[in-house]
């Protein structure tokens, strides 16, 4: 609350980075989980994963186009 701080950035891509590799140029569909990979599957398969390390997680926002996405809330 005194900074304004909540997670320092190299901790949040530590934690980020096995997710990311595992998406990075992967067939979506062919992922345990990601079957249909919508973008709200996604948002849901993605919390699963990263909100137990990241007990301050509140939103995924995922956006297909500028204009469409999704906003997950776990």
């Amino acid at each position: 609350p005194q900074t304004g701080f909540v997670m320092d950035f190299g901790d949040l891509a530590k934690v980020c980075a096995p997710v990311l590799e595992q998406l990075d140029h992967a067939i979506l569909n062919e992922i345990e989980g990601l079957e249909n990979p919508t973008s709200e599957n996604m948002s849901v398969w993605l919390w699963g994963i990263l909100k137990p390390q990241l007990p301050r997680l509140y939103q995924l926002i995922i956006k297909e186009t500028a204009t469409s996405g999704c906003i997950y809330r776990g």
